[in-house]
């Protein structure tokens, strides 16, 4: 299992994705655990390196008794990352995560390339309201506030429409801690980060649910907005947890905010992600056949179908290719279908998600189109096969 000891608690992480990416820490609300992040790794993987971890008493992490601060919060996550060689990383926290981030900005610049702080704020309300919290908690444990942390982690609608999110975020609350849950909200109870603001000096995106009660835009985001120099802003239509009520929005905002700025020229990009996606071989042969005539064509669709598409962070490149099988068949362009379906099935295209895919396309485009689809996909099998 992936623990390190770390400053005399034991953290569990996981690092998923290629070494040599950009390093992208993801930080979790108090209440939750790594797994929060779940809905974000498929659109983010393709990007970075993803380090999540479960925060001092959290998940599977040690959960000493006791008052936690920010600060030993956020010297956990240094201490982690030095264990692991990562001396430099971007890093996205919500909420309880968000105050950890702020401390980071502020107190090891040096360390942070971009920092993203959602559903989070300089200061999280009134002490007497955290004192309340923990003193049900240790009087009843986790049930006793689930049904307030639900309300305030969900809009009313995800929570009716019974979205499994929902109840697999419940069954992580159930499952924190109590004693770890009561030194976390102490480290919230105790957190001012107003006066300090100024001193982060990373680019900062500052994320706000339209629907979140616990850290409203109005008196939290906005005031990071304000007061972080050049910091960014978003508001999504969304509660507390606003990663898990809007995923591909937040994964899309986070993606876009961590590359701008990159130095690559899109056709270097273009050429990159179509050798990928098409292959070396297919490749070759295009820069082969480059001539005058054809030269200003190939850098447009290098440039700006694939360079500035195809590289955006919206969609993965699984669901990319799946949308350029169901157009080009739905429109009879057979020979890109094809050339995609061949490039597709090389780089491990299953033939579950082809037949879905063409049994839409009979659907919604016509059934010549899909069986003309279907017979050239039966063509290429048989070839692969051989």
């Amino acid at each position: 299992m992936p623990f390190l000891s770390v400053r005399q608690s034991k953290i569990f992480y996981r690092l998923e994705g290629n070494s040599g990416q950009p390093v992208l820490v993801l930080s979790h609300s108090i209440g939750t655990d790594h797994g929060m992040w779940e809905p974000q790794i498929g659109d983010l993987i393709q990007h970075f390196q993803v380090l999540r971890y479960d925060t001092r008493g959290h998940g599977a992490s040690d959960a000493p008794t006791g008052d936690y601060s920010i600060e030993q919060l956020g010297q956990d996550v240094l201490a982690l990352t030095d264990e692991l060689g990562l001396s430099r990383f971007a890093f996205c926290g919500l909420s309880l995560g968000g105050a950890i981030g702020q401390w980071l900005g502020v107190h090891a610049p040096d360390r942070i390339e971009r920092l993203v702080l959602a559903n989070t704020a300089p200061k999280f309300g009134a002490p007497e309201q955290w004192e309340a919290r923990i003193r049900m908690v240790r009087e009843g444990g986790m049930p006793a506030i689930l049904d307030l942390a639900m309300q305030r982690f969900f809009s009313s609608e995800m929570i009716t429409r019974r979205d499994p999110l929902v109840q697999s975020t419940k069954s992580a609350f159930l499952g924190t801690n109590p004693i770890g849950y009561a030194g976390c909200c102490a480290a919230l109870r105790d957190f001012d980060n107003t006066a300090n603001l100024r001193q982060i000096s990373a680019p900062t995106l500052v994320i706000s649910g339209q629907r979140d009660v616990s850290t409203p835009w109005a008196g939290n985001g906005e005031i990071l907005a304000k007061n972080i120099p050049h910091a960014s802003a978003l508001q999504l239509d969304a509660a507390h947890l606003s990663n898990l009520e809007l995923p591909h929005s937040f994964s899309a905002a986070v993606a876009e905010f961590m590359l701008a700025g990159g130095t690559t020229d899109p056709l270097q990009r273009g050429f990159a992600i179509r050798r990928f996606v098409l292959g070396d071989e297919h490749i070759d042969r295009a820069v082969a056949s480059t001539n005058d005539f054809n030269r200003e064509f190939q850098d447009l669709i290098t440039r700006y179908a694939w360079g500035s598409v195809w590289t955006r962070p919206g969609l993965d490149v699984r669901t990319r290719r799946l949308l350029v099988l169901a157009i080009t068949a739905s429109l009879g362009r057979l020979e890109e279908f094809r050339m995609h379906l061949q490039a597709g099935l090389k780089a491990g295209l299953e033939l579950s998600d082809l037949k879905e895919v063409l049994l839409q396309t009979a659907i919604y485009a016509g059934v010549p189109a899909a069986n003309t689809a279907f017979q050239i996909a039966r063509e290429e099998m048989t070839k692969s096969e051989r």
